[in-house]
Parts: C-alpha cells; structure tokens; sequence
C-alpha cells in the first residue's frame, strides 16, 4: 500500500497511519536526506527479524546482520549510544545530516540490534518525514536502505512497491529523491574513522582517520 505524503510538511494523520503501522510490527518504506529506506520499531523483535530476513534475501547480506537506526535527535542517540565530548561536538555540528555515526551501545539497545562490537549505526536525516515517524512513534526506528537485486539504490516509490510490495507493509510516496548513501564515520574508538565517504562532507571534522 503506498500513502503519499508531504515531504516538507508531513500530514499528522498519514504521519498517525505509519506509526500504527510500524506499532503493529509492520516494515515501512520511506524518504530520508540520501535514499529510501525500510524501517520498523527496533523494539518489535519480529518486526526486525523480519527486516534482517528480507536485507538477506535481496542484498545477500548473512542472517541476522546488524541494522543502523534512525533517532530523533541528539539527546535520543544519547540514551540508545554512549557519545563521547568529541563526538557529541561534531554530532551536534552536522546533525541532522547526511550521515550514520557507529558508535558503542548502551543497554537500551535490543539484543537483535547489535553486532558482536556491541557497536550501533545511528542516524538523524534532515529530512520531517522520518523525524516525524520517530516523534509520533516514541522511539527509534531501524534502517537499512532500499535496493534492488543488483544492489542499486532506489529512487522512487513505485518501484519499491513493485519489488517489495508483497514484503512491506505501507510504502511512504514523498516523492523522488536522488540517493546518495550516507557518510559512515566510526566514533567507537580512540579516534573517528572514516568507514564510507557518501552524502556528507567530513571537511569540518577535526581528526578522522581513513581506513
């Protein structure tokens, strides 16, 4: 089912619709800053077994691998992550943003979210659709981006409709979006590492380390 809302100024009863949905345990398909993405409620185990299943199924990813999250804002990464005084100042310079911070998780964080680092990748995109689904919801959402088979980001909703349909539960239309995957910068350890250059610029960053 595809339900079109505003990308800019998302409608509070479509909003309401989605977060039932995701409170039902359901998988949504949705607009962020860089690509599409597929989410659900990380507290709904099933929910996110399910989402771990269907990543396998089209990405080829192994069983059960870990998904990044999508929070609020600052103060909400920091009760689900541990967020040191260095990176809370960059995560508060370039959030909301084009970018997922790893970083070490604190209990809050569900078991079936975790890898074996006991590491998280979080995110705040710019964009109201998302902040307004984890703000009707009351907690995060996780995340893994909309491809296709041969792994090439989607752009649009109908074509998620018609690869995942039967898969996802409710389709967000907030239009077409150019993706662009997110930068990937890991601040679990002594110094922030550069994991994926996407989306957002590291030029402002203090230190990063490329690997």
């Amino acid at each position: 089912m595809i339900v079109q809302i505003n990308p800019e100024h998302p409608q509070p009863r479509r909003i309401d619709q989605v977060t039932e949905v995701l409170r039902d345990g359901g998988l949504v398909a949705y607009p962020t800053d860089t690509v599409y993405g597929i989410g659900c409620d990380i507290f709904n185990k099933q929910a996110v077994e399910r989402l771990q299943k269907l990543v396998q199924e089209i990405k080829g990813t192994p069983d059960h691998s870990p998904l990044s999250f999508i929070c609020r804002d600052l103060s909400n990464i920091a009760e689900y992550a541990f967020v040191s005084d260095y990176a809370y100042r960059t995560l508060r310079r370039m959030l909301p943003g084009p970018y997922t911070f790893v970083l070490e998780a604190t209990k809050l964080v569900p078991k079936v979210m975790l890898n074996r680092r006991k590491t998280v990748g979080i995110r705040v995109p710019d964009s109201p659709i998302p902040q307004q689904m984890i703000e009707h919801l009351g907690n995060p959402v996780a995340n893994s981006s909309a491809t296709d088979r041969d792994g090439e980001l989607i752009p649009d909703p109908w074509t998620i409709e018609d690869l995942y349909g039967h898969s996802v539960d409710l389709v967000i239309d907030g239009g077409y979006v150019f993706p662009e995957p997110s930068t990937v910068i890991d601040f679990s350890g002594d110094y922030p590492q550069l994991l994926r250059q996407g989306k957002g610029s590291v030029g402002d960053l203090e230190y990063v380390e490329l690997i």
